[in-house]
């Protein structure tokens, strides 16, 4: 695994002392490889791109597009590229890069599982940190992701639940790896209650008994939203989500409720929530 932000010579000792037959890599890190003739690419068999469209949305493609050039051509490679979504952009790059492709497309039952207890708390801006803050003590809350939509917001909405004696850790691009895996440890072990995280760094948790999902903001593009949900109610058991629609974002809804292919109660949060 070679993943930017941790020990480039622990990285390097393990591709040196064991034959290697499979690498997993962000971008950035496997350039830096290539760039000092540490690793090349020439004789790769089966090229995997993951998460095709959060590429595109975090500016990688340039830095993919150098790494793809680098592999055999791909009449003689296997392409996989997988994405959430297919945009014109992600279909103009499957075109460069895959060679007589064959398109699978797996449509979930239900965009949203029935297990997760959808809510949308009608609150003002200034209401929003209160009602976190009380739901975060309830004795229901046993281990919560709260979503933000940027990373200056994630990281002072840290900031602030830390300063009123929340156990909650960070997890957004901004932060160096090794930190977010020990927040995700601890996170699982329950030494922290709380994980403040953008949709990018959220995508990757993939914890049980996840009892609440917040969206502190309702996301801009609506299939985070499914993702974001998704990180409760997972292997059978249930789950809650939360989200605060207030006068800043509540204009989001609509596209949100035309996705699920249904409405969406909202309604004010309970009054000791408030106080």
């Amino acid at each position: 695994t070679l993943i930017g932000g941790m020990d480039y010579q622990k990285q390097l000792n393990r591709l040196t002392n064991h034959v290697v037959d499979l690498v997993v890599a962000t971008p950035g890190r496997l350039q830096d490889f290539m760039g000092r003739r540490d690793l090349y690419l020439d004789h790769v068999e089966i090229l995997v791109l993951d998460e095709g469209d959060r590429m595109l949305d975090m500016g990688f493609i340039p830095q993919v597009k150098r790494i793809v050039r680098a592999t055999p051509q791909k009449e003689n490679r296997q392409t996989l590229l997988f994405s959430a979504t297919f945009t014109q952009d992600i279909i103009n790059l499957s075109q460069q890069w895959t060679y007589e492709p064959v398109k699978v497309d797996i449509e979930p039952e239900n965009v949203a599982t029935d297990t997760v207890d959808q809510k949308i708390y009608l609150v003002s801006s200034q209401q929003r940190y209160k009602v976190l803050n009380n739901l975060l003590r309830s004795e229901d809350t046993t281990s919560v992701i709260v979503f933000a939509n940027r990373r200056d917001q994630v990281r002072r909405l840290h900031e602030r639940l830390r300063k009123s004696g929340v156990a909650a850790g960070i997890l957004s691009g901004e932060i160096p790896q090794a930190k977010r895996t020990r927040t995700l440890e601890q996170f699982k072990s329950g030494a922290i209650k709380v994980l403040v995280a953008t949709d990018v760094a959220g995508r990757g948790i993939h914890v049980e008994g996840i009892s609440h999902v917040v969206n502190y903001n309702l996301p801009e593009d609506p299939e985070d939203y499914v993702h974001r949900i998704g990180r409760t109610g997972r292997a059978g058991a249930t789950g809650t989500s939360i989200s605060f629609a207030s006068e800043d974002d509540a204009f989001l809804l609509p596209d949100l409720e035309a996705l699920l292919g249904t409405r969406l109660e909202c309604t004010h949060p309970p009054k000791e929530l408030l106080v």
